[in-house]
């Protein structure tokens, strides 16, 4: 048997370890959460999240930083608190914009776990890259255009050129496309498959210096002229790789909601 004193003391021991245990708890704790707010905690991978967010933006992870960062979600945990008290919540706006807030995030979620267990193959990013070469071509051309709405327009512009009308003035006061008529209806160096097929069919048909008879696109009708033509330079395939793999994967995902769609009951 132990005599009291003995007691005692193991029942002190009992209480400083307890304590200790107690201690360590609250400290594991604290050290997992950034702040509380009226007794609500903010999680340090609250904080944590942001900087990862903020690293991919192009800032650079610092005290400073994170200071501001649990600052703001210091701020926002005070709002949210007191828009609660207010009842803010039960408004039936705030409702769907939580509710859109929270498919946002699990339909991003999706898409970040789609991508990295559907990788795209090497293959097919070299076959793409091969694509991409036969749609490009061999050539670049620089071309101009005067874009009007109709047949007897075109035409009309076309009579104009051919009595030694200038392009470039003709372009500047009669085409409707904004994005050329101040320069001329120059739109720079090209490769025919960035335009609609009717369009592209006509440049390569060509010569240099050569004006074209009028066009017809669904954009209205086009006269064109061939400035000049030059080698293209393909980049190598490690260059466009990347935006090539991006792309694909892109389209991977595009697919996969495709499908998810069309298993889907919509009524």
């Amino acid at each position: 048997m132990l005599k009291p004193s003995n007691i005692a003391a193991l029942a002190l021991l009992a209480t400083i370890a307890a304590n200790t245990v107690y201690a360590a708890e609250k400290v594991a704790e604290q050290e997992k959460n950034a702040a509380t707010v009226n007794g609500v905690a903010i999680p340090q991978a609250r904080i944590d999240l942001r900087v990862k967010v903020a690293a991919q933006q192009g800032q650079p992870d610092s005290p400073e930083l994170r200071k501001a960062i649990r600052d703001d979600l210091i701020n926002l945990e005070v709002i949210s608190q007191e828009a609660l008290k207010k009842g803010l919540d039960k408004q039936p706006d705030i409702i769907q914009q939580i509710e859109l807030t929270k498919q946002s995030a699990l339909a991003g979620a999706f898409v970040q776990d789609f991508a990295k267990n559907h990788p795209v193959a090497e293959d097919a990013i070299k076959q793409e890259y091969e694509n991409m070469k036969k749609r490009v071509g061999s050539k670049e051309y620089k071309v101009a255009h005067i874009l009007v709405e109709t047949e007897k327009e075109a035409n009309a512009i076309a009579v104009e050129l051919k009595k030694k009308g200038k392009f470039d003035k003709i372009a500047k006061a009669k085409s409707k496309d904004p994005g050329s008529k101040d320069n001329g209806g120059d739109l720079g160096w090209t490769v025919p498959s960035n335009f609609v097929p009717p369009f592209a069919e006509a440049i390569t048909k060509l010569s240099k210096g050569q004006i074209s008879a009028p066009v017809q696109t669904q954009f209205g009708w086009h006269i064109l002229k061939l400035d000049d033509t030059r080698d293209l330079k393909v980049p190598a395939y490690e260059e466009v790789k990347p935006n090539l793999e991006k792309r694909l994967q892109q389209q991977l995902i595009q697919d996969a909601i495709k499908g998810l769609r069309a298993n889907a009951k919509i009524d």
